[in-house]
């Protein structure tokens, strides 16, 4: 077993400092090793062909080659290291470990929260990020996150439906598109390109924690062959992660990595078609994943009759939540000419499914009928307790065409977008969710560990929008870029937006480019946030009655003066640099500020003892509690990123260096209550939940990163520091508050290349073994000593890959 001790400070602070002065050293010589790290950077279009494809996200120039030549912040992260050589295998840890301003942390103890990792920047929520595949828009899951330190509320998009090994560079667009991109786009945008090249390769890797679980299997290929005068790229891949458990000795909680194995199959390429191109995607994902919810007690315990039964589980037991999980992604286009226009034609689709059985379970109210009848006191231990789904289908076509007349060079697009959306929920078996021995009686209604949904939370629901945009780039002199973009929306269900953008760039000298951009941006209510409706039996004051989490525009909330869901409005602004002394070092520095007006938030759970005049309505119509998703909360986010990279000579070896920063700081900066609630807005928003918007991602991020090679060998040391957290505790004030100190985390690694074909890497991620500041587990979200924040809590971890290309 590798013994590991703490970072001393010292150290931290001289890996710092060192960085500085090598990345500043401005006799620095290029090489052609790709970093892994975020780069002010981009690939050009390779093919040499007349129809060509945008590749900087955040520009539809056309050939835009250059990240720093655009007037908005973008980092391209190669994913190549991370595939051959890296300690994380899935998409959404490797972000986490490599882009300051992405936030990812794996939950534990948070139901269906805990099988799906999402994407989101700066601080926001998972569904104020756009994700895009090859530029085109990628759906978001079905699960709407109720639980958890991070995206409480949130719908977003699951970066793990995504094999690192099919992806050639990641594009992180640091500014608000939404007038370019449309709905989601307030904190940013991500753009995932996958690969289309000619050859072979696989990966073999196997991870372990220290403590000697969470074991990590990973077999990935990718091949791209020639086919009909294109390429056709194919990545398949099994992934197998093992559950972790934390809780200490006696404790019969779970607590660590849920258990999931993934199934992937994707498809990338292009052929040429008459005048044109077509191109086309398709990825489908199968997950079997399993969380585990709270323990029940056994004998002698209040959990029987309630939530146990002594025949069935008489030292108790824990539930697992286990999740079929099914992700599909396709899309197919056509990219040609008209008239001298580059035109591209497409349609995609998405579709993401989670299916909820609950196993090593009870109804307790079933069991409990059993008995008095006469029976043992059992019911069944595995329910179908029922799931959702979201479907999304998006037709695009896109004009563009560079003007060398206008200005020094004009480039002007424009566009059509029409997309339909679906939400489903499906009841689970009767015996997932009723209350058979009668309300009131001992046993608790429904599955324990995940309550099924009922008939009441049924819903099929559609939606359609349609969207025009036009975006113009021009350079009015080698000095002096502009962008301007003008996007409006009209949606089935609220109406219609319009947002705008303008970006300039101007360079002061051939190094250093001043940038900057204003905004404005929205995003759309998901339609899982509208329609989500999930309903189980509590005990109010003594009365057994239901709690729900009531629809927008349901007899709950219409009964509650709730109103009907519109859209978020932001605006957003940046300033900042680009500085390129020489082809091996850069830098860029951006300032930025985003306000969001009616931020769409889950309530708190109201009732007869916080809001009496509502509590008599909620319990005329059978609801003891009711909890909803409002547009009520005023946000300001600021902050500034940073990024510095240098490749140059150390001795007879190479060192790529990188340093990338991210500050910021979201603040609540009002609680607007509808008319019915006015009053009671420390219910609508509590402490706890406040904390939970302003702080559910460190204030500050850092990544240090140092790559190393001399011969066969190559070396590769990041470190990873993550501010402090404050988060609310259950009991709410005067208790205090949960404080997490600040905690940096290390990895390293080893990588012999064996021949020009083969790399074998072993190393280790949070070498130094670093976990959450421990608080009170009767006050956290979770229920442990250890919430799932920052970094995560299972601690150091060891690797070994094998990659070889044919």
């Amino acid at each position: 077993m590798l013994t590991l001790k703490r970072l001393p400070q010292s150290v931290l602070l001289a890996l710092y400092g060192g960085a500085a002065l090598s990345l500043l050293n401005p006799a620095a010589h290029a090489q052609s090793t790709a970093p892994t790290a975020p780069t002010p950077s981009a690939s050009a279009n390779a093919d040499g062909s007349n129809i060509q494809s945008v590749n900087v996200v955040g520009s539809r120039r056309v050939g835009n080659s250059s990240a720093i030549e655009t007037p908005v912040p973008v980092d391209t992260i190669s994913m190549a290291k991370a595939t051959e050589q890296g300690g994380q295998f899935d998409l959404a840890q490797v972000l986490t470990n490599v882009s300051p301003s992405f936030n990812s942390t794996r939950q534990t103890g948070a139901d269906g929260a805990d099988l799906v990792d999402s994407a989101a920047l700066r601080g926001l929520g998972s569904d104020q990020t756009l994700v895009l595949m090859n530029g085109k828009r990628r759906h978001t899951t079905a699960l709407v996150n109720l639980f958890g330190a991070r995206n409480r509320g949130n719908t977003g998009t699951d970066m793990n439906a995504i094999p690192v090994m099919a992806i050639r560079n990641v594009q992180v667009l640091r500014d608000g598109a939404a007038a370019q991109y449309g709905s989601d786009a307030i904190a940013g945008v991500i753009n995932i390109e996958l690969k289309k090249s000619l050859g072979c390769e696989m990966v073999a890797g196997f991870g372990q924690y220290t403590e000697g679980d969470g074991d990590n299997y990973l077999a990935s290929a990718y091949c791209g062959v020639a086919v009909g005068g294109g390429v056709l790229g194919i990545t398949g891949e099994y992934y197998d992660r093992g559950r972790s458990n934390r809780a200490e000795e006696g404790n019969p909680r779970i607590i660590g990595d849920t258990k999931s194995q993934n199934s992937t199959l994707y498809l990338n390429g292009e052929i040429p078609a008459g005048p044109g191109k077509v191109y086309f995607t398709a990825g489908v994902q199968n997950r079997d994943a399993s969380s585990a919810a709270w323990a029940r007690e056994g004998v002698g315990s209040e959990d029987i009759p309630s939530r146990n039964s002594a025949a069935m589980y008489p030292n108790g037991f824990v539930p697992f939540i286990n999740g079929d999980i099914d992700d599909r992604w396709g899309t197919v286009g056509y990219r040609f000419d008209v008239a001298g226009w580059n035109t591209d034609l497409s349609q995609t689709l998405g579709y993401n499914s989670m299916k909820y059985h609950i196993a090593n379970t009870l109804n307790a109210s079933i069991a409990n009928r059993d008995l008095s009848r006469g029976g043992r006191g059992i019911s069944a231990s595995i329910f179908d307790a029922g799931g959702f789904s979201f479907r999304q289908a998006t037709t695009n076509l896109d004009f563009s065409r560079f003007y060398e007349g206008l200005g020094n060079g004009t480039n002007v697009a424009f566009g059509f977008e029409h997309r339909r959306e679906n939400y489903k929920i499906e009841a689970g078996e009767p015996g997932s969710y009723i209350d058979a021995d009668g309300v009131g009686v001992g046993g608790n209604a429904g599955s324990q560990g995940f309550p099924g949904f009922q008939p009441g939370d049924v819903t099929d629901s559609d939606r359609h929008s349609s969207a025009a945009y036009l975006d113009i780039e021009t350079d009015l002199s080698e000095h002096l870029k502009l962008q301007a973009a003008l996007r409006h929306e009209r949606y089935s269900d609220f109406g219609s937006t319009t947002t705008g953008k303008l970006a300039a760039g101007f360079r002061i000298s051939p190094s250093v480019l001043l940038r900057g951009s204003a905004s404005t941006g929205f995003r759309a209510p998901s339609l899982q946030q509208v329609y989500f409706s999930s309903t189980f039996t509590d005990f109010v004051s003594g009365q057994p009655l239901d709690v729900v989490l009531a629809p927008n525009g349901g007899r709950v909330a219409n009964a509650a003066g709730i109103p009907k869901l519109t859209e978020e409005k932001s605006k957003s602004y940046t300033l900042g640099l680009t500085w390129s002394p020489s082809q091996a070092t850069s830098l860029t520095a951006d300032l930025y500020r985003i306000n969001i007006d009616d931020r769409i938030v889950l309530s708190g759970r109201f009732d007869a003892d916080n809001y009496p005049a509502l509590g008599t309505t909620l319990q005329q119509l059978g609801v003891g509690q009711a909890q909803f998703f409002v547009n009520s909360v005023d946000t300001k986010t600021q902050g500034l990123d940073v990024t510095l990279s240098n490749r140059s000579d150390l001795g007879a070896g190479k060192l790529n260096t990188f340093l990338a920063l991210n500050f910021s700081k979201t603040e609540v900066t009002g609680v607007h209550a509808p008319s019915a609630l006015r009053g009671f807005e420390d219910v609508l928003l509590s402490e706890r939940e406040r904390l939970f918007i302003e702080e559910g991602a460190p204030r500050r991020k850092a990544t240090l990163g140092f790559d190393y090679s001399l011969g066969k060998w190559e070396t590769a040391l990041r470190v990873v520091h993550f501010g402090p957290q404050t988060l609310g505790t259950f009991s709410g004030p005067p208790v205090p508050n949960q404080y997490y100190k600040a905690k940096t985390s290390a990895d390293l690694s080893f990588t012999w290349a064996m021949d020009a074909k083969t790399k074998f890497t072993v190393g280790g991620t949070n070498i130094f073994n670093v976990k959450p500041s421990e608080q009170d587990p009767n006050e956290t979200d979770n229920g442990f000593k250890y919430e799932s924040v920052q970094f995560g809590l299972n601690g150091a971890a060891w690797f070994a890959r094998l990659s070889h290309r044919f």
